[in-house]
């Protein structure tokens, strides 16, 4: 099983998505160029409108096509979004009051209840911790520990 990049900021002439659509939620056909993808592989694609999310596709079938060599259309499964929406807020460490522009995605058809958790599961992959609602970046979670 190998992982293949596939996000904008790592785009190859010889190694291109061009396309990856939702066929419903959680399953996907994405049609690229390169690589030698085999089922089982995973690929990492840039989110629609986002400045550095990705999310991770299991390849579950796979199809080279004749008349465009090295050019391929697969069915993957991944996140499941209704409707994926990206958001960007601000948050200031409680610590040291350093600023951070946090990106994150989150489905919409959840509603704003939703908005919350999964900012705060971005700022945990980002390395940033909650203390009792105190924010607190990695260096001031070191100084407090």
């Amino acid at each position: 099983m190998t992982q293949h990049d596939f996000r904008q900021q790592q785009l190859k002439p010889k190694r291109t998505l061009i396309e990856c659509r939702t066929v419903q939620p959680g399953r996907y056909q994405v049609t690229g160029t390169g690589d030698a993808i085999k089922v089982g592989d995973s690929l990492l694609v840039s989110l629609k409108g986002s400045r550095e999310l990705s999310m991770q596709l299991h390849i579950e079938h796979i199809e080279y096509l004749i008349n465009a060599p090295e050019q391929w259309t697969a069915t993957a499964s991944g996140p499941i979004f209704n409707e994926l929406a990206i958001h960007q807020w601000q948050v200031q460490c409680d610590g040291c009051g350093s600023l951070l522009e946090l990106e994150f995605a989150v489905d919409a058809s959840l509603g704003q209840d939703a908005l919350l958790p999964a900012a705060e599961v971005r700022l945990t992959e980002l390395g940033w911790q909650n203390r009792a609602g105190r924010h607190l970046c990695r260096h001031c979670q070191s100084t407090e520990a």
